[in-house]
């Protein structure tokens, strides 16, 4: 073989890797026994330390290096071969036991986790959250930075991304949004509470599954199950599996946890599967594929045009708990803006409030002006802050999220990086499709995922995020497009005068 086919096949080699570890992970969170927490942990770190020393192994280094001479290799191979030696690079800097440490440390914190959790004591998960802190602490130091620890983590889900331009970003928030959402407040709260009657499960079930088979996820492609946290996971373009959680009287999480998991699944179901186990057929950033979840589930979720086509289908299947509700009331309720305590239940402005708490605590853990036994106090005050909510319980508050026990620190940042994307790219798709609202309304979603698949999926790792968003829509990301969405849609749902609007 050629040296690119031999560069190639250990890559290939490394990601079969990866996505087995990926499918052990997907069986911890949905069907593994109770039992099975230890040897699971045991087995993912010696699977990662297979594909750590598989990642380092010198003849990757010696390939890439004869590849970067090579000027015969098209456009796609180039940019494997870089994408190769950043990795290559990266992965050097760790030794084989850190790998090893790292991840057993993260199965048996995620067990402490989840017992935590479900036993509302967040003094079971610290001492393995003081770990995980700790080993993070010291992968910064690894990795290396310019100016704070944090740049080195936030740069593994959104690469080129430093803290200083993360702090710009939540300082705009801080600006405009609150400013915004406090005018809201003081506007009349719509009904809710008709989302939060009893649901039967199996009918909720049922609908989520119609729903993603309206946004054009391929079920030949993948499946959705249960799980206490919704996620997505992918094993390859032509296995990507979804989850989601059903209370009976949340019908509404359960509604935009589907639609959002399913635009996550519909990205990585539009990868170029011709280059898998190249890094190319890849996600660009973690900021770009949440655009994806979040455009499907805001810009489009949420929007008065899909429910023109699906408000009647809807009522029909839930006659008893919609009696009398009319579209515009179910619209004015599923946009409903006001404080929650969970952040995979808030609204699409004060959302960005929890992501801005979640990343002052992270960044303030790393740089070590807060510590883990402190960190209930000091969530709950920024909640205070913030939000203006008291919070009950450790269950409802620090320990919500699962990201920090899979040592995910840098992970909550792209969750608002992508809504603003998805604003951006949402705004360039309605002047690209023509009568884009009128296709949804008639509940033809193909037009925009075909743009997406055009625009977004079919590139994979081909560009950096700002190289998508300036080829998609012209110009780097703007939080800007975010802002103008607020303000037409909001200022025109609570009868409030608003201004530049695009």
């Amino acid at each position: 073989m050629g040296t690119f086919e031999l560069f190639k096949a250990h890559l290939t080699r490394i990601t079969d890797l990866k996505m087995i570890s990926s499918m052990m992970n997907w069986d911890m969170e949905t069907y593994m026994p109770e039992k099975g927490g230890f040897y699971r942990g045991q087995q993912m770190a010696t699977l990662s330390g297979i594909i750590h020393q598989m990642a380092i192994d010198p003849r990757l280094g010696k390939w890439i290096a004869q590849l970067q001479k090579d000027n015969q290799l098209n456009a796609v191979q180039k940019r494997s071969v870089a994408l190769a030696k950043r990795g290559f690079e990266r992965s050097g800097k760790y030794n084989e036991a850190f790998v090893v440490e790292l991840s057993t440390t993260i199965s048996a914190s995620h067990q402490a986790w989840q017992k935590a959790r479900a036993a509302d004591d967040f003094s079971i998960f610290a001492p393995m959250l003081e770990k995980i802190v700790s080993i993070k602490r010291r992968e910064c130091e690894i990795l290396g930075y310019q100016d704070h620890p944090y740049d080195a983590l936030i740069d593994q889900f959104e690469p080129g991304t430093t803290t200083a331009e993360v702090d710009t970003l939540f300082t705009e928030v801080r600006a405009q949004l609150m400013d915004f959402v406090h005018r809201i407040q003081l506007k009349q709260t719509p009904e809710v509470d008709f989302l939060y009657a009893a649901y039967p499960t199996n009918e909720q079930w049922d609908y989520g599954l119609a729903l993603l088979q309206q946004m054009g996820y391929d079920f030949k492609a993948g499946r959705q199950d249960v799980s206490a946290h919704p996620f997505s996971t992918t094993f390859s373009p032509e296995d990507v599996r979804i989850t989601t959680r059903v209370e009976e009287k949340n019908f509404y999480g359960m509604v935009w946890s589907c639609i959002h998991e399913g635009g996550h699944a519909l990205y990585e179901q539009g990868m170029p599967t011709q280059y898998y186990g190249l890094p190319v057929c890849e996600y660009v950033s973690l900021g770009i594929h949440e655009s994806q979840s979040r455009l499907w589930e805001n810009n489009v979720g949420r929007s008065m045009s899909f429910w023109q086509n699906n408000f009647d289908a809807l009522k029909n299947r839930f006659p008893e708990q919609l009696n009398g509700v009319s579209l515009s009331g179910f619209y004015r309720a599923i946009n409903a803006v006001r404080p929650s305590l969970i952040r995979t239940h808030a609204d699409e402005l004060t959302y960005h409030f929890h992501i801005l708490i979640r990343y002052k605590i992270e960044k303030a853990l790393i740089e070590g002006s807060l510590e883990v036994r402190d960190l209930p106090a000091y969530w709950n005050a920024c909640y205070k802050e913030y939000l203006g909510i008291d919070v009950p319980s450790d269950a409802e508050g620090v320990l919500q999220d699962i990201h920090w026990s899979h040592g995910s620190f840098g992970y909550f940042p792209t969750y608002s990086i992508g809504s603003f994307y998805a604003a951006q790219f949402y705004h360039q798709a309605t002047k690209d499709i023509d009568n884009l609202e009128d296709e949804i309304a008639s509940g033809n979603l193909k037009p925009l995922l075909g743009w997406l698949r055009k625009n977004i999926h079919q590139h994979g790792k081909m560009y950096t995020a700002r190289e998508l968003c300036e080829r998609t829509t012209g110009e780097p990301l703007s939080f800007q497009y975010f802002m103008d969405y607020a303000f037409k849609k909001y200022g025109a749902l609570y009868d409030m005068k608003v201004e530049n609007v695009l």
